[in-house]
């Protein structure tokens, strides 16, 4: 009996170690494609991004300023490019519950986000700014 049991919580321990493994390129964009996904960060709303087809992007810190872009697979990672940064930001996603979990890889420590809602309404993008 105590065998079983010891073999019972070896099996229990590694249990998270395989829901730890990060979503593949596929497995994210079949996730995403068509999507509008909402991510807050502790407790708070932190930003929207809709997923194209052909891994195209668009994102906002939900205040009108909507900034274009596409991702890619990098190293296991899903890293994104945006009109106004030439330098990747790579991120780990992984299917946790009903959303997603995302650690930004350049800095692990510093923000992990998970998915809030998902949303089928247009997301909020304000117009280039005018007479300024």
């Amino acid at each position: 009996m105590k065998h079983i049991v010891a073999l019972a919580l070896t099996c229990l321990t590694a249990l998270p170690a395989l829901a730890a493994e990060p979503m593949s390129a596929s497995d994210f964009e079949r996730y995403v494609t068509g999507k509008t996904l909402y991510f807050g960060l502790n407790g708070e709303a932190y930003g929207v991004e809709k997923y194209l087809p052909d891994r195209q992007v668009t994102w906002s810190f939900l205040d009108g300023k909507c900034k274009e872009g596409f991702w890619y697979e990098e190293s296991s990672q899903i890293c994104f490019v945006y009109e106004d940064n030439p330098d990747p930001q790579c991120w780990s996603f992984f299917k946790e519950g009903a959303g997603l979990r995302a650690v930004f890889e350049n800095d692990p420590a510093s923000t992990v986000l998970y998915e809030a809602q998902q949303n089928d309404k247009p997301m909020l993008c304000h117009g280039p700014d005018v007479g300024v």
